[in-house]
């Protein structure tokens, strides 16, 4: 926005008159200086025209097994949906009758439709889009702004951020766009959806960013709030700055009716673009990885640990791969990898991952109370390492002699309970046997069969090493004694208080 005085008399006003209006606008300016390093863009019917023709509409089939208790199949959010389903009513085959009529039948295989929106990368036929627009079709129809259409390829998908890239041939160079920097972008800079929404075709809104480093379930999300109109068939869609660059991709809203209500995500190219890359050159995204399980540092564990603030990555475990050659210990707290200061869990996931496999690289961790730097050389993460298999907890007796700690009762850990809990001969330490309701320990989390095998970083062997390294914690003043609790062979760290 330009401030520019519109009053022609101003020539004939007093001087001091004119010297006060232009210290009001010096002032206006200098508060506005910031906040306004790009002012509103007059309209955005150049950059559409610009962009346009690289967007694409995504149509895909897959073939359904269909009952007959059902209408016909249409896309959500089409707008054939309603037609379909006034013709219902008008035919006298509403859904009581469908299902009444259907039930227990199942016909024959049908024919479904959804649609999506995806852009094209290269003049040579690369199109990104979102995996679950084209997960599990049999056929994938491209239709170009120009109004051609060509069929598509999958080259590769990757589920964990929801990225497909697809390949289609044509005669002729495709118009395309580029990736641009999404970490440049702030908070309230102005952006462009465009896509395919309820099926209507191109089309394109705008807004602005609302918020970013937005997660929604995935490991590596990191996505753009934004209030630009996005809706259903907006997914696989870019979201482009004021430059036509694509700084994101439409891939979810919130909305409680289905509707855009000015909460949509786009997940940030520089997401987006590594996976592409990766997806064009193996067929699959590759991540590197570091072979650690870790938790976030609460306060109390920083307290416990002598850690003067509670952030990091906390080491549960350290099964064989990377770290472990490395020299990583359970009980390390990764304070930086890389020269990247490291806050949470979820920070250091998505930094390591984004790494260069074979790469060596930097961990300084805090461990015994000093800093300790290692040199660690990242492998590839295997496609298991994203979820393990948990297996259902076994009912574990009660064993005798126990004795209250911390609101828990405990007992040894005997050959026969390692043998009843699964647990391998050379874990250690003592059992819960049960946990007072009322206490900070089940507040936690902390269950009967649950193994306590450190306390204080210690490794425990007995109810008295256990009762020993609470009064340590103590007699050192801390307010809180540290545990590593193993449940269905999966560790963790809790933090309780030694107070009273």
């Amino acid at each position: 926005m330009r401030i520019t005085p519109k009053d022609r008399g101003l020539r004939q006003a007093p001087l001091q008159a004119v010297l006060a209006l232009m210290l009001g606008l010096a002032l206006a300016l200098g508060q506005a200086g910031s906040a306004m390093a790009k002012g509103a863009p007059d309209g955005f019917a150049d950059l559409v025209t610009k962009v346009s023709p690289a967007v694409v509409d995504i149509t895909t089939m897959t073939t359904v097994a269909a009952s007959t208790d059902q209408g016909p199949m249409v896309p959500p959010g089409s707008p054939f949906e309603q037609f379909f389903h006034n013709f219902m009513q008008n035919h006298g085959q509403g859904q009581d009758q469908g299902q009444g009529q259907g039930q227990g039948n199942q016909g024959p295989p049908q024919r479904s439709e959804a649609l999506g929106s995806g852009y094209v990368i290269s003049a040579d036929g690369y199109i990104v889009t979102n995996n679950h627009v084209i997960e599990g079709a049999d056929d994938i129809e491209i239709t170009f702004f120009d109004g051609k259409t060509a069929k598509a390829k999958v080259v590769g998908t990757d589920k964990a951020t929801d990225v497909a890239l697809l390949k289609v041939s044509m005669k002729q160079p495709l118009p395309f766009v580029t990736f641009g920097d999404s970490s440049k972008m702030r908070v309230g800079d102005w952006v462009l959806a465009m896509g395919n929404p309820l099926g209507e075709g191109f089309s394109a809104s705008a807004g602005i960013i609302s918020a970013k480093g937005r997660t929604l379930n995935g490991t590596y999300d990191n996505f753009f709030q934004t209030d630009a109109a996005i809706n259903r068939g907006n997914s696989g869609g870019p979201l482009f700055n004021m430059d036509g660059e694509v700084i994101g991709m439409n891939t979810a809203i919130l909305s409680p009716n289905g509707g855009s209500i000015g909460i949509g995500f786009s997940m940030a190219s520089s997401v987006v673009s590594r996976v592409v890359d990766q997806l064009k050159q193996y067929g699959e995204a590759r991540r590197g990885w570091l072979g650690v399980r870790i938790q976030d540092v609460t306060s109390d564990m920083a307290n416990a640990l002598g850690l003067p603030a509670a952030e990091g990555a906390m080491v549960t475990d350290v099964p064989k791969g990377p770290s472990e050659k490395a020299g990583i210990k359970a009980g390390d707290v990764i304070l930086q990898f890389d020269d990247h200061k490291v806050t949470d869990t979820r920070e250091l996931v998505r930094i390591v991952a984004n790494d260069e496999i074979g790469k060596t690289v930097k961990v300084v961790v805090f461990r015994e109370g000093k800093q300790v730097t290692l040199q660690v050389t990242l492998g590839r993460r295997p496609n298991s390492a994203d979820a393990a298999a948990s297996e259902s907890k076994p009912q574990p007796p009660a064993p005798p002699k126990d004795a209250t700690v911390l609101g828990m009762k405990v007992a040894p850990l005997t050959s026969d309970l390692r043998s009843k809990l699964g647990l391998d001969a050379s874990i250690e330490g003592v059992v819960i046997n049960s946990v007072d309701p009322m206490s900070e320990a089940y507040t936690k989390g902390l269950r009967q069969g649950d193994v306590i095998t450190e306390a204080g970083q210690q490794k425990l062997t007995s109810v008295a090493d256990l009762e020993a390294r609470i009064k340590e914690a103590k007699t050192a003043g801390r307010t809180s004694v540290l545990l590593l609790i193993r449940r269905d062979g999966n560790p963790r760290f809790v933090a309780l208080s030694v107070k009273g």
